[in-house]
C-alpha cells in the first residue's frame, strides 16, 4: 500500500463522517481534508484509481467518482499518460490576488493557517469586515440555529409521522404521467390546481374571502414576508411587528431595512397605543389565531381597531396564520382578513408545520390590486419551481387525504400536549403557571419575574431538553419570563421522562 494509500485509509478510518454518507463522497472529503491540510502536498501524485480502490477496497468506480469531483473543483489535475496530482491552491490564490482580490496579507494568513478549523475562524474573523452593514447586521445574531429533534423543541411538528407510501404512490403518479410543464418554472404564481385546491381549504376551513386568482404558491412564510416587504415597503419605512415577535419576521424586515416598531401584546392580541398611533406604519405584522410566541389570540374588538387604523394609515396587514390547523377544541377561530372589507390583509400560511418543514411549501393570498405585481415579482425574483411537488400536494389535499391527516396529528398532538402539562404540573411550584389556550404546538411556561428564562434555558439544553427563553423574543423591555415548551415531535414516553427532569429544573431554579 503506498503512503498516499495510508494517509487516506487513515483519514477515512475516523469517525466524523454521517453514517449514510456515501462511500466516493467520504473519500472526496478525506482527500480534499488532507489537501487543505497539506498533508498532501502540491504536486503530490496520486495513485492509480485501480490501486487506490484496491488499497482500500473499494469499487475502482467510487474512486474514479471521487477523483472526478476533486478535479472538477480544483483539487487535482490529471497529465494524459501520466497521472493524477495534487493542484497548487497557494499558486491559484495568488494569481487571483493578481486579478485584484483580497489583499495578500489576509489570503497569505488563511493559507498558512494549517488546520481546517483555524483557517474557517480566520476566514470569519477577517470576513466580517467584508460583509455590509446590513449583513453584519443579520450574522450578529443566530436566532435560527435550533436542535430540532431534541426533546421540547417549540414550533416543530412530528415530520415523523408523515404518510411517506402514500405521498410516494401520489408523487409517482404525478411522474409516471411525463408532463413538459411541471419542469419548468411556474410562472402563474403557481400550480393551477394546488391554488384551486387552497381555495376551497381555505374558504371552508378559514373563512378567508379568496379566489383562485389571488392565491399565490411560495416557498414557505419567509418568502411569503419578503415578498410583501419587497413590493409594499422601501428602505426607512415602518413596520408595526407584535412584541414579543417571531424572530423570522424580524430578520426578514430587517434584512430589508425596514424600521421595526415593537406593538404590546397582551391576553387580547397585539395592543395599539396612542404613542403608536403617532407613527405611520406601511406594514403591520400580526399572528392573531395563535400570537407567536405568547398564545393569545385577538379579539374582534382589536381585529375591528386594526382594520380601521390600516385603512387610516394606509398601512398593509401581513397576517401570518402558521399553525390554524391545530385548534383541539371547537373550530378553527376564522381569519382576520375574513373581516376585511378594504383589501388591506395580504393572508399567509404554510405546509411546513403540518406535513414535513423541508416541503417549503406555502401560499399567500394577495387583494385583488395586487396580484399582478405579486405573480411578476414571484416569477422574476424567485423563480419558483417545484411544480411536480406541488402537483402531489395538490392530489394529497383533493383526494382527502389532507384532512384525514391533520385529523389525526390534531388528535395526538392534543393528548401529548395534555400529557406534557400534566408531568410539569407535579413539579412546578407555585408562581409558576402553564398557559392554557386549546392550539399550537407549544405551551408557555411563565416564570416569575426574578428567574433568569434565558439561563433556565441553557440549563435544560445540558439536559438535552430543547426549550426557548420567552424574554428573548421581545424586542423593548422584556416583559415576561417564561420558556417555550413543544410537545408535538415527543413520544409520550419522551414527555413523561424529559418533563419530570424539566419540571424538576424550573422548581431548582424558582427556589434558588
Amino acid at each position: 500500500m503506498s503512503p498516499t494509500s495510508d494517509l487516506l485509509a487513515a483519514a477515512l478510518a475516523q469517525s466524523g463522517f454521517h453514517p449514510r454518507l456515501p462511500q466516493q463522497r467520504r473519500l472526496y472529503e478525506a482527500a480534499k481534508a488532507a489537501i487543505h491540510q497539506q498533508r498532501l502536498g502540491a504536486g503530490s501524485k496520486l495513485p492509480s484509481s485501480r490501486d487506490l480502490a484496491r488499497d482500500l477496497g473499494m469499487a475502482r468506480n467510487t474512486v474514479i467518482a471521487a477523483f472526478e469531483q476533486l478535479a472538477a473543483e480544483g483539487y487535482v489535475v490529471s497529465a494524459r499518460g501520466s497521472g493524477t496530482y495534487v493542484a497548487d491552491l497557494q499558486a491559484h490564490s495568488a494569481s487571483m490576488r493578481g486579478v485584484g482580490g483580497a489583499p495578500q496579507g489576509r489570503l497569505a494568513a488563511g493559507a498558512n493557517a494549517g488546520s481546517g478549523v483555524v483557517a474557517a475562524a480566520a476566514r470569519s474573523a477577517s470576513g466580517a469586515a467584508g460583509l455590509s452593514r446590513r449583513g453584519r447586521e443579520l450574522s450578529s445574531v443566530a436566532a435560527g440555529p435550533r436542535f430540532e429533534i431534541q426533546p421540547f423543541a417549540p414550533g416543530d411538528p412530528d415530520f415523523s409521522s408523515f404518510p411517506f407510501k402514500l405521498w410516494q404512490r401520489l408523487q409517482n403518479r404525478v411522474w409516471r404521467e411525463a408532463r413538459n410543464d411541471l419542469l419548468d418554472y411556474g410562472q402563474s404564481g403557481g400550480h393551477l390546481p394546488l391554488r384551486q385546491a387552497i381555495t376551497e381549504y381555505l374558504r371552508i376551513s378559514r373563512s378567508v374571502k379568496v379566489e383562485v386568482e389571488q392565491v399565490m404558491i411560495t416557498a414557505g412564510t419567509q418568502q411569503s414576508l419578503d415578498l410583501c416587504a419587497q413590493l409594499l415597503a422601501d428602505a426607512g419605512d415602518t413596520a408595526w411587528v407584535e412584541d414579543p415577535c417571531y424572530w423570522g419576521a424580524r430578520r426578514v424586515f430587517q434584512a430589508r431595512e425596514l424600521k421595526l416598531r415593537p406593538i404590546t401584546v397582551d391576553s387580547d392580541g397585539i395592543a395599539i397605543s396612542a404613542a403608536d398611533l403617532s407613527t405611520h406604519p406601511r406594514l403591520i405584522y400580526v399572528t392573531p389565531s395563535h400570537q407567536y410566541p405568547t398564545g393569545a389570540v385577538m379579539s374582534l374588538a382589536r381585529r375591528r381597531e386594526l382594520l380601521d387604523v390600516a385603512v387610516r394609515k394606509d398601512a398593509w396587514i401581513l397576517e401570518d396564520d402558521y399553525d390554524s390547523e391545530f385548534r383541539y377544541t371547537g373550530r378553527p377561530l376564522a381569519a382576520l382578513q375574513g373581516l376585511d372589507n378594504d383589501d388591506r390583509v395580504l393572508y399567509m400560511g404554510t405546509f411546513s408545520k403540518v406535513l414535513y418543514p423541508g416541503i417549503k411549501v406555502g401560499y399567500l393570498v394577495v387583494p385583488p390590486a395586487l396580484i399582478a405585481a405579486f405573480r411578476s415579482a414571484l416569477y422574476d425574483l424567485q423563480r419558483p419551481g417545484q411544480l411536480t411537488v406541488q402537483a402531489t400536494l395538490a392530489d394529497f389535499i383533493t383526494l382527502g387525504h389532507f384532512t384525514a391527516h391533520v385529523r389525526k396529528i390534531r388528535q395526538t398532538y392534543g393528548a401529548r400536549r395534555e400529557l406534557l402539562r400534566h408531568m410539569l404540573a407535579q413539579k412546578l411550584p407555585r408562581g409558576v403557571t402553564i398557559s392554557r389556550e386549546e392550539s399550537g404546538l407549544h405551551l408557555v411556561v411563565e416564570l416569575p419575574d426574578h428567574v433568569d428564562d434565558v439561563a433556565l434555558a441553557q440549563r435544560a439544553a445540558a439536559q438535552e431538553i430543547s426549550v426557548k427563553a420567552l424574554s428573548t423574543y421581545y424586542l423593548n423591555k422584556r416583559v415576561r419570563r417564561g420558556l417555550l415548551v413543544g410537545y408535538a415531535y415527543c413520544t409520550p414516553e419522551q414527555i413523561t421522562d424529559y418533563g419530570r427532569k424539566l419540571g424538576a429544573i424550573i422548581a431548582a431554579e424558582v427556589a434558588a
